[in-house]
């Protein structure tokens, strides 16, 4: 199996290179991973001890975070490198202002990248996310005497570890792996059916995540004179389905004011062509927020920056989140939900358990199609008894959620010691 498994590394490598002559974003991946070893080189000695959290893009990166902010309060010595697999991720967190020491792409996963990755620093604690476990790097971690968790595990009946090609792999998590954080009572129960039973359940840490941001009283100025005395909803990474959805709310509501953060901006051109009344957030931004005299009817907002719809949802009575009407995903709604206001999704979702929560709570309702979802949220607006209720219910349902980052990193600090 082993022999197998550097098969299919060499022939992720194969593939990706392949990709990488008509994919920018592959090429673009390929390149970083050439420029790793020389970064992690340049910033970290023997003497260094470090704190290494590995994330396969930006939603686990954001996952990990908390978990990562604790370890960093709980060991102020040590130095953070973050690693991604996906350009996607690397790309957002790079430009950002972290706490991390290296932010870089893990090198594909052969005995020769890993031996030369690791071999220049000494890594205390290691922690990837949610299920992206790769087998040379465990196993390297491990006989280095690193203490390596997995954070956020979500675990299905459907995922390789419970098919003979992935029991393999179950020995090898046995073995290489201290301690397994699960999102779910129900993950933890499969893992520990399948003997890996140095598992717990600690909750999503995302919801530690999505408190803390709305804890910052951050604001959009422009937004309050738009929104006073309207119905305000944020449709939020907005795909296809979202758009022609809120097409159609602002062709029959009144008094209420659509705010859309498309899902990609190049799209910003597309949705201001399907829905005329539209204006950019920059042309409102660039006029001091007030629109001109024979704009002011306008009720939709096209917020074409990166970077601000957790902040608009502070300002919406409900939301509207983009991915479940296909299967490309649906999108972060805690970061709404966090506010206390009702969220609405496409019924396509997959792995999504705080979705089914929500739903469960009565703070949260999924639409099989556009129509579906056009009618419900057209009566909500009408029905502020109903929308004052569901927004409760968020608030209690958030509230209510442990802090998951506080109990894991608990757990790991009496495993290292």
């Amino acid at each position: 199996m082993n022999y197998l498994y550097s098969l299919f590394i060499w022939m992720l490598a194969l593939g990706m290179r392949v990709a990488s002559l008509w994919s920018y974003k592959m090429r673009r991946g390929l390149a970083g991973r050439r420029q790793s070893l020389s970064r992690v080189r340049a910033a970290f000695g023997p003497q260094d001890r470090v704190i290494w959290m590995h994330a396969a893009s930006l939603g686990e990166y954001e996952q990990g975070l908390p978990v990562l902010e604790k370890l960093k309060i709980v060991y102020p010595h040590h130095k953070i490198l973050v690693t991604f697999f996906s350009p996607s991720g690397y790309d957002a967190v790079a430009k950002r202002k972290t706490l991390a020491d290296v932010i870089c792409y893990l090198p594909l996963d052969t005995r020769q990248n890993v031996r030369a990755f690791t071999g220049s620093f000494h890594t205390d604690i290691f922690f990837t996310i949610k299920y992206d476990f790769w087998y040379h790097l465990l196993a390297r971690l491990h006989d280095a005497g690193t203490r390596v968790f997995v954070v956020s595990a979500l675990f299905y009946d459907t995922q390789i570890f419970f098919r003979t090609p992935g029991r393999w792999f179950i020995g090898q998590l046995q073995q290489h792996v201290d301690w397994i954080f699960h999102q779910t009572n129900q993950s933890t129960a499969l893992a520990k059916n399948i003997g890996l039973l140095k598992s717990s359940t600690a909750g999503d840490t995302r919801y530690d995540r999505v408190k803390k941001i709305a804890a910052q009283q951050r604001s959009i100025e422009e937004i309050p004179p738009l929104a006073a005395g309207k119905m305000v909803c944020v449709v939020g990474s907005a795909w296809d389905a979202e758009i022609k959805i809120t097409k159609k709310l602002s062709q029959h509501l009144t008094n209420t004011l659509l705010i859309i953060a498309p899902h990609d901006l190049k799209r910003t051109g597309q949705i201001l062509e399907q829905i005329p009344v539209a204006r950019r957030y920059t042309e409102l931004a660039e006029l001091g927020g007030v629109l001109p005299a024979t704009a002011r009817g306008n009720t939709v907002l096209v917020l074409d920056t990166i970077g601000q719809l957790s902040t608009a949802y502070r300002y919406a009575d409900f939301a509207l989140v983009g991915g479940g009407f296909h299967r490309a995903g649906l999108h972060n709604i805690l970061e709404a939900a966090a506010y206390g206001i009702p969220v609405f999704f496409g019924n396509m979702y997959r792995k999504n358990p705080e979705a089914d929560a929500l739903i469960a709570a009565g703070a949260a309702a999924a639409f099989e199609d556009e129509a579906a979802a056009v009618a419900y949220l057209t009566a909500l607006i009408g029905d502020t008894r109903t929308l004052k209720h569901m927004s409760a219910k968020a608030r209690d349902f958030i509230a209510a959620q442990p802090d998951a980052a506080t109990l894991i990193v608990q757990k790991m600090a009496s495993i290292v010691g």
